[in-house]
């Protein structure tokens, strides 16, 4: 049962409906629906479900500072009663469950127990509600790609490079390396002359043992020392100058056979000198024979280093200009990328609007890409839906405008001329079966039609400007817009006109007026000109807060596009410029891999001839200073046997002690001049060791390392070669220009980047597999019952529409199954023979079909879905009598059941001889002046009275 005090039309009220269908019947205004409100209201539903207001305190009835509802449910085991007090001053409520107070969320939390759900219009259907690293990714691979090439043009000059260090590194190594090699024969000539020094002693030890015993024998005794000292002074002065003589014999003898035997010794080693050296000549020839008779490539060699510098200043020119062409090609990038930003910005506004559209219609987001497309079908002006060309001048007025024009009419595509109009509707309606709303422009256009008051007259109640000056739109938009909804005459206010609104709904003129949040809608009765007024919130605008300037987006566009052609043409010139570079360098590598071959040629032939031509001046030197041996050998003899002829016999023993100590000298003379060339040498390693382990970088006493061992032994052990090396490798360096190491650094850290991001992409792309795998199966729980839910509905609906000679049937329908937000239900009704099922919209169906469709879909959920009762509010209205009739014989027969919820239908009218079943109940709904009280009113009485009344007539 439902109880209210001063309750929208009520002072006070009871109703006690029945279990099953109670029949709620009355005219017009007598207050039905004020029963629909209050069930809805008691039960804490929202405001905005019942159509009529925002503010609960607009329930109340208008005079009284507070209303009341009292709602009786029965449930198995008892009942449960709420009361809830509205209070008009603060708009709030206080709530009683059982007897006790309690707060709202209790309340709530009590109805959802009992499966009651008055927000599902499936239950409760009132009168008035009927698109990240990838880009990054495969730019930052473009990016690397173009420069790729200058990174291995870079690394190919370093490889050079590196060449060159190891071979002026090993070049004091190989220096050092000779001159030890030399050192080391100089110390095996020494310790030959020392082992011959020391035999020479060794042979002539028992000759000096012999002159030692004679020495002792010839010694004289003291006397005759003393008696001959005169004698042996005088012989001993005599023998000094003889032995003189004859040393000085002695030793030119010595020196004619020692030149004689350092001349045999000479010319043997010339002979083999020689010989060695006509060996190498016929080795060299052959050799050279081996080459070919080539023709000289300097001149060729020649060309191609002129041609190489050619192309070093091509090649520094082409740098030169690309590096303008890139720096041209940055600012060109950065301007298209700004006006990119900007028209983003507007697209993203713009795609906002039509992201709305698409998502509250998408029929007509449909028909818009088809207009965009075929525009040029159209003579006269036509305009895309009134949401995407409304620009609001300030975002605060968005609300207003949106709050005025019905969402209806802001989807609706406006026309200059109805043949374009028709043309339109045939193909996107009739041939594209889509459900689209177009309207045709008033032909005399009211757009600059004069409000009825000036503004400046009406700011002492708090108006500030009329609805029109809010909005920019096309001519024939806001003709349309003039016309139909009087935007030109609806004012807009403030505060002030709110706390004025007594005073300000007297003035006559006024019949649509806006304050800061709230609609009023003024009325006066034809009859007694009482005025009515209804007022509702002014909701948050969710289409026209974005704006953008038509004009400023076609000058970004036409700005980018000149941008884009000036970017495309740097990148052309840019591509050019690059071929010409690749072009020379192919022609490079052509060039050195020629001039390495003559290189080699040239080098190895000259160098072979060179070696011959040194070989031979030598050979010729050597056959021309030949040495006379038997000349000189005759010439020692007869030397030899004129100095013997005149010494003495007796002095052999002298002479020979001479020639000894001659010989003696010369050995030892030789031993110290080798030393000294060893010390020399010692000295010379010693530095050059020094310098090849400074210009390596090593301690002095540490050992050449493992890895330059490694890489010395792949490079030559000449100077000669080494020199050669030298020379070639700085000259393919040299032909590397314009090469930064900065380029490889950032080519190295965005290779990085690209791992990070493909490491990072498929670590998302593993965990998107598993997300879509979860909600696969999730899906597969959630939707098959649906499906099967939906079959049974579908089941008792096409029962239903049989039974009145019509077809239907219900579906689940998705356009997309992965959007579980998009899924619906989709009706698809017949009512007559000669159609096809067409979907439930408000287009194909008149208003009465929609209602019997409605109605007969609500039947197919009574028996499936369990809920404690439905509430249907004049549901009947629009069906023709025959549709009314069966449709109503299929609402007693399925809502007197007793298995079904309790059922209210409220009807202003009903037609004459219905079936009508013992389990409905009748509550008629009377109002007006003469009414009586309820504690005066007696049912009996009434029956007796109509009865009576009916036996008159």
């Amino acid at each position: 049962s439902t109880n209210r005090r001063f309750f929208l039309t009520y002072d006070y009220s009871v109703v006690c409906p029945g279990p099953n269908l109670n029949m709620i019947v009355g005219a017009n205004g007598t207050g039905k629906s004020s029963i629909v409100c209050a069930i809805c209201l008691g039960l804490a539903g929202k405001t905005a479900i019942l159509g009529r207001g925002d503010k609960v305190g607009l329930y109340v009835k208008r005079g009284f500072p507070k209303g009341s509802i009292e709602i009786e449910l029965c449930k198995n085991g008892g009942k449960v009663v709420i009361n809830r007090e509205i209070h008009v001053e603060n708009n709030q409520s206080l709530w009683m469950l059982n007897g006790r107070h309690c707060n709202q969320k209790a309340v709530e939390e009590e109805v959802k127990a009992l499966h009651i759900q008055v927000s599902n219009l499936c239950q409760f259907l009132p009168q008035n509600v009927v698109k990240e690293r990838a880009n990054f990714l495969e730019k930052a691979k473009q990016r690397n790609e173009r420069n790729k090439h200058d990174v291995n043009r870079y690394y190919e000059k370093k490889r050079h490079l590196d060449v060159i260090e190891l071979l002026e590194k090993k070049k004091p190594w190989v220096e050092y390396e000779t001159t030890r090699k030399e050192l080391e024969g100089i110390k095996r000539e020494r310790d030959e002359a020392k082992r011959q020094l020391a035999a020479l002693k060794q042979a002539q030890a028992p000759m000096l043992r012999k002159i030692q015993e004679i020495d002792n024998q010839l010694k004289p005794t003291e006397a005759q020392i003393k008696a001959k000292t005169v004698a042996i002074r005088e012989a001993s002065n005599q023998c000094k100058q003889k032995q003189d003589q004859l040393d000085r014999k002695h030793k030119e003898i010595e020196d004619i056979k020692q030149t004689l035997k350092l001349k045999q010794m000479e010319e043997e080693d010339h002979q083999k000198r020689i010989s060695n050296t006509r060996r190498t000549i016929n080795d060299l020839k052959e050799e050279l024979a081996k080459v070919g008779d080539q023709p000289d490539v300097t001149p060729q060699i020649n060309a191609i280093n002129v041609e190489l510098r050619r192309n070093q200043e091509e090649r520094a020119k082409i740098e030169g200009d690309k590096a303008d062409l890139r720096r041209e090609r940055d600012n060109l990038y950065a301007e298209c990328r700004m006006l990119e930003r900007r028209l983003s910005d507007m697209n993203n506004l713009l795609n906002a609007k039509e992201e709305k559209l698409r998502d509250r219609h998408r029929d007509t987001h449909a028909a818009l890409q088809w207009l965009r497309q075929n525009k040029n079908q159209f003579t006269g002006n036509v305009h895309e839906p009134m949401m995407l060309v409304i620009n609001v001048r300030e975002h605060r007025f968005a609300k207003y405008v949106e709050t005025h024009i019905s969402f209806h009419d802001l989807r609706a595509f406006v026309f200059q001329k109805k043949d374009d109009m028709e043309k339109f509707m045939t193909e996107v309606r009739d041939k594209m079966n889509l459900k689209v709303n177009s309207i045709s422009a008033p032909e005399e256009s009211c757009s600059r039609r004069p409000p009825s008051r000036n503004i400046e007259s009406m700011r002492r109640f708090g108006f500030f400007t009329y609805l029109r000056e809010m909005f920019d739109a096309p001519d024939e938009v806001m003709s349309y817009l003039c016309h139909q909804y009087k935007v030109h005459d609806v004012p807009v206010g403030n505060d002030q006109t709110k706390a004025m609104i007594k005073t300000v709904i007297e003035e006559p003129y006024l019949k649509v007026l806006y304050t800061t949040e709230e609609r009023y809608t003024v009325k006066r009765s034809f009859y007694s000109n009482k005025i009515s007024t209804s007022n509702s919130a002014v909701q948050p605008s969710q289409y026209l807060t974005i704006t953008v300037d038509a004009e400023e987006k076609q000058q970004l566009e036409q700005q980018l596009k000149t941008c884009e052609l000036k970017l495309k043409d740097n990148d052309e010139r840019l591509k050019a410029l690059q071929s010409d570079a690749a072009a020379l360098d192919r022609r490079d590598n052509e060039l050195l891999a020629e001039k390495k071959h003559l290189s080699e040629v040239k080098g190895k032939k000259r160098q072979l001839e060179q070696k011959i031509s040194t070989k031979q001046d030598s050979l010729r030197q050597m056959e021309q200073s030949v040495i006379d041996l038997k000349k000189i050998e005759e010439e020692t003899k007869q030397k030899i046997a004129s100095v013997n002829s005149q010494k003495v016999i007796s002095h052999a023993l002298i002479l020979f002690l001479f020639f000894w100590r001659v010989h003696h000298i010369e050995g030892a003379s030789e031993l110290k001049t080798t030393d000294q060339r060893k010390v020399r040498l010692t000295e010379h390693c010693k530095g050059l060791l020094k310098k090849a382990k400074s210009i390596c970088k090593m301690q002095y006493d540490e050992s050449l390392p493992e890895d330059l061992r490694n890489a010395f032994n792949k490079l030559p052990d000449t100077l000669d070669e080494i020199d050669a090396m030298l020379n070639e490798e700085r000259s393919r360096a040299e032909c590397f220009t314009g090469l930064s190491e900065s380029v490889v650094e950032e080519y190295n850290r965005r290779e990085q980047e690209i791992n990070n991001l493909e490491k990072e992409l498929e670590e998302k792309s593993n965990a998107l597999n598993t997300y879509r795998q979860n909600i696969s199966e999730a899906k597969e729980r959630w939707l098959n019952p649906l499906k099967q839910l939906v079959e049974q509905i579908n089941g008792k609906f096409s029962d239903f529409f049989r039974s009145i000679q019509c077809a239907g049937e219900v579906d689940l329908h998705a356009e997309n199954e992965e959007e579980y937000d998009k899924y619906g239900i989709r009706i698809r009704v017949k009512f007559h023979s000669s159609t096809q099922l067409h979907e439930l919209t408000a287009y194909h169906q008149s208003g009465g079909e929609r209602s019997v469709s409605t109605m007969l879909y609500l039947m197919a959920l009574q028996e499936l879905n369990r809920c404690p009762f439905r509430v249907v509010d004049e549901i009947n209205q629009g069906m023709d009598p025959v549709n009314e009739r069966r449709v109503f014989d299929i609402v007693v027969r399925t809502a007197c059941k007793e298995t079904t919820s309790q059922y209210f239908f409220i009807t202003p009218k009903l037609l004459q001889n219905l079936q009508y079943a013992e389990e409905m109940t009748i509550l008629c709904v009377h109002n007006g002046p003469q009414m009586l009280s309820p504690n005066q009113w007696n049912e009996r009485t009434f029956i007796e009275r109509c009865l009576q009344k009916n036996a008159q007539t």
